[in-house]
């Protein structure tokens, strides 16, 4: 896909107009919201506060370091203890301190990678590149449509599931790259723009169906199991007009959130029931782009523009912010 400087790719222009409709969004939703919260409260009004208080709390984890890539990051995900960021034209590794460990070049413009195996999966709009660690790639297949616009790619052992934000449904492939099937949703996958987030965890394919505001979940088959998530300002819930974004998982099955317009990182439960708030926007350091997330022990890599941060789960922060709240994101193992 070849841009100029005086063109913007259509990738682009949903990431900045789907941003900006989410950022204006969010002051007409918050503001419903918190008219029917002043309504049902009591007289304390505590549950309330509670609820609209994201930014306010405390997030449970502090900035330890951050290093900068030559690229923007369109992809990121940890092989083998080794963060890897997919970049224009490379596959750029290094290791959890920050140190670079080497890159190997892919063709230009990729679209997400994913992890399974010590093998690297890089999507691109119309095809997949499946690349070994030292950067041999092994297989290449080409997208089983050629009106594909795919988005997001998860993998299991023995499957490749691929989002596709024009056919608004989800390609099932062999690990080999042969097409298995498409998977729809008995809802409809509304996706405004390229928020398809989707990641395989528990046995399951967990995708985001973000113009409906809600994370779909099925099994590796394609049936569907059901979703969680509603639209909304307030912690626990997903705003703008589509979100959320990015999804990834955690050591002990939990899945982990990346929201746009006012970015955030939340984190559910297997069963998608609201855990916490890991990172509210003041922590990310603001902007209006959905970031990249890796949880790794007692850490969060967030990868945003050119940019890694690393975060590291403070206790007591926690136990000051998160006092009685279900803290088992923060737990692995």
């Amino acid at each position: 896909m070849k841009t100029t400087k005086n063109t913007i790719t259509r990738k682009k222009f949903f990431n900045v107009c789907g941003s900006v409709v989410a950022g204006g969004s969010i002051a007409g939703v918050s503001a419903v919201l918190l008219s029917r919260a002043a309504n049902e409260r009591d007289n304390t009004g505590k549950e309330h506060e509670r609820q609209s208080g994201v930014n306010n709390t405390p997030s449970p984890y502090r900035l330890v370091a951050s290093f900068d890539l030559p690229d923007e990051i369109s992809g990121f995900e940890l092989c083998a203890n080794m963060l890897v960021a997919a970049l224009q034209n490379s596959i750029a590794l290094y290791d959890l301190a920050g140190k670079n460990a080497g890159s190997f070049a892919i063709d230009a413009n990729p679209r997400n990678i994913a992890v399974n195996n010590s093998l690297i999966y890089v999507l691109y709009p119309k095809s997949v590149a499946v690349y070994n660690i030292v950067g041999e790639r092994l297989r290449y297949w080409e997208a089983c449509s050629d009106q594909s616009d795919y988005c997001s790619i998860a993998v299991s052992d023995d499957a490749v599931f691929v989002t596709d934000a024009a056919s608004k449904n989800i390609c099932k492939y062999t690990a080999e790259g042969e097409f298995v099937k498409f998977i729809n949703s008995p809802n409809g996958f509304v996706i405004p723009s390229y928020s398809f987030g989707a990641v395989v965890a528990n046995e399951l394919l967990y995708c985001s169906n973000s113009g409906r505001h809600q994370v779909e979940m099925f099994t590796l088959n394609g049936e569907y199991v059901g979703f969680f998530g509603q639209p909304g300002a307030v912690a626990g819930r997903f705003c703008g007009c589509c979100n959320p974004v990015h999804l990834t998982k955690a050591a002990n099955g939990a899945i982990l959130t990346s929201e746009k317009g006012s970015p955030r990182i939340s984190c559910y439960g297997k069963d998608g029931k609201f855990n916490a708030v890991m990172l509210n926007t003041d922590a990310l350091g603001g902007g209006n782009k959905a970031y990249f997330v890796i949880m790794n022990d007692d850490r969060l890599y967030i990868a945003g523009r050119n940019t890694v941060s690393a975060y590291r789960y403070d206790e007591n922060i926690n136990k000051a912010a998160c006092s009685g709240c279900n803290s088992a994101c923060f737990k692995q193992g």
